[in-house]
C-alpha cells in the first residue's frame, strides 16, 4: 500500500466522479495526535470522536450508501484500563447523542462486532438507536466496536458448523456468497474504498473478507486533523483507480 499525497485544497471536485457505494475507514491516529500536544490520549480520542461525527454526515449529504468506521477493535482492549475507561465513556456519550441530535437525520445506525463485552448500558443504548434509526431510508453507518476480522469470519464458520450438524446446511452449498451472509455485513455491498489516516500501511484486522478488493488510500493525517477535503481528494483517488477484480 502506498502512501497518497495530499494535494492542494483547489484541485479539489467531487461533482464529476463516481461515488463509491461503500467507504470503510480505519480512524486512527487520535493518541499520536494528543503526544504532539502534550495531551492525554483521551483527549485525542475526544477530538477523534468530533471528526468522527463531522465526517459521518458529510459521507450522507454527499450521498454516500454505506459508511463503516472501525471504532473500537478486538485487541483495543489490551490498551491502559483508563484508557479504555475514557472510550468506554465517550462511546456512551456519543450513543446518547445520537438518539437526541440524530432525530432528523435519514441515517441508520448498526453497530458490528461482538456485544457480550459490553455494559448492559451500552448495549441498551446501542440496541435503542437502532431501533430508532431502523426505518430511516439514508445511508447506513456501521459503527464497527470490539470488532475483528479474523473473530468475525471464526464467528461465521461456527455457526455454519451448527448448521450443518443440526443438518439444516449441507456443507456442499457452502460458497463466498453464503460465508458473506453470515459476517456482521449481511446484506451489504462490500467496501469499494477503505481509507486510513495516519500513514500506517497495514489492514489492522479490519474487514478481512469483505475488503478483498477494496481499493486502499492511505493518507498522512492523524485521524483528528482530518477534514472534509481529505475525504474528497481520497474519493477524488478512488475516481482514478482501474478495479479489474482479478480481470484484464
Amino acid at each position: 500500500m502506498a502512501l497518497f499525497k495530499k494535494k492542494p485544497a483547489q484541485e479539489l471536485s467531487i461533482k464529476d466522479i463516481q461515488l463509491p457505494e461503500h467507504i470503510g475507514i480505519i480512524m486512527d491516529g487520535n493518541g499520536r495526535w494528543a503526544k504532539k500536544r502534550g495531551l492525554p490520549r483521551s483527549a485525542g480520542h475526544t477530538a477523534g470522536a468530533q471528526t468522527f461525527r463531522k465526517i459521518a454526515r458529510y459521507c450522507s449529504d454527499i450521498g454516500i450508501k454505506y459508511l463503516t468506521v472501525y471504532a473500537f477493535s478486538t485487541e483495543n482492549w489490551r490498551r491502559p484500563s483508563d484508557e479504555v475507561d475514557a472510550l468506554m465513556r465517550l462511546f456512551k456519550d456519543y450513543l446518547q447523542e445520537a438518539i437526541r441530535d440524530f432525530k432528523d437525520d435519514s441515517i441508520v445506525l448498526r453497530f458490528i462486532g461482538d456485544r457480550s463485552a459490553f455494559s448492559p448500558e451500552l448495549l441498551s443504548l446501542m440496541n435503542e438507536n437502532e431501533e430508532e434509526s431502523r426505518e430511516r431510508d439514508g445511508m447506513v453507518l456501521n459503527i464497527a466496536m470490539n470488532y475483528g476480522g479474523r473473530a468475525e469470519l471464526v464467528t461465521a464458520i461456527r455457526d455454519m458448523a451448527n448448521e450443518v450438524k443440526d443438518g439444516s446446511l449441507d456443507p456442499a452449498a457452502i460458497t463466498e456468497e453464503l460465508v458473506s451472509q453470515h459476517l456482521y455485513t449481511k446484506g451489504q455491498p462490500d467496501p469499494d474504498l477503505i481509507i486510513r489516516p495516519s500513514g500506517e500501511n497495514r489492514t489492522s484486522n479490519f474487514l478481512l473478507w469483505q475488503s478483498a478488493y477494496a481499493e486502499y488510500v492511505i493518507m498522512d493525517v492523524l485521524w483528528p486533523d482530518f477534514t472534509q477535503d481529505d475525504l474528497n481528494q481520497a474519493l477524488i483517488e478512488f475516481a482514478k483507480r482501474n478495479r479489474r477484480f482479478g480481470g484484464v
